[in-house]
Parts: C-alpha cells; structure tokens; sequence
C-alpha cells in the first residue's frame, strides 16, 4: 500500500487487541471501533447510554484529530447497539456533535460489544 500511516492519540482510547486507533492510507482514514472508554482509565464511563454515546463520538472525535481531520471529516459512520430501542438517543447526541451533511450511515443491532458497553462506533474520513 502507498502512503499507509498508522494513526494514534492519547487522547482516545489505547487499543486494546491487536489493532491499531485508525489507519490512513493516502487521503483516507479508516476508524477503528470505539467504545465508550475513558482514555485515562480505560473503563466504561457510565452506564447511561447517553454518557456512552458521547464518550464515543469524544473518542473518534480524538482519533479524527490525530489523523488531520474532525467529525467532519466522516464519510460514513457504523453504529453497533445492543438495544435498538436506544437509536433515537443516537441521533439526539449526534446532532450535538455533526451538521449538515452527515455522514452515509449504518446502525446495526449486536449482541454484545466489548467490556459490556451498549454502543461502538467505526467509521472512514477523508482528509
């Protein structure tokens, strides 16, 4: 691959299997999933799912950074639930933190995510 850069912060999450944050290759960036962890203590950050779901968009809003970029930037964005119910919730923080245009989007409905947190999220940005 041409002009692959491995992406990391501080700032989001520390990986924590064998992947890394983001990968961009040339002008695109592909986000790893990122659950609702705290950076500094790597542990869920509540059991509210709206806490979990601005925990992650503040995770990938980190990783967007570190890789030149911002929530902007995103050109589609993955939702991974474990209750589907809690997509209205999704879309209310998301429009804290995205404007017109969004991101072409998928929610899809799990059975369970890492660390038992209720939502993860991935996405590719193009800086």
């Amino acid at each position: 691959m041409s002009n692959k850069a491995i992406i990391h912060t501080d700032q989001a999450p520390a990986a924590i299997g064998t992947y890394s944050q983001a990968v961009k290759v040339n002008n695109t960036v592909y986000l790893s999933g990122q659950i609702p962890l705290d950076p500094q203590t790597m542990e869920i950050v509540s059991e509210d799912i709206a806490d979990q779901i601005r925990q992650v968009f503040d995770n990938l809003t980190a990783v967007c950074e570190a890789a030149g970029g911002d929530l902007s930037s995103m050109v589609k964005l993955n939702i991974f639930l474990t209750d589907l119910s809690n997509f209205p919730i999704v879309n209310e923080v998301m429009s804290q933190y995205f404007v017109e245009p969004y991101p072409a989007r998928a929610a899809i409905g799990v059975r369970a995510l890492p660390k038992g947190s209720q939502v993860e999220m991935d996405g590719i940005l193009v800086v």
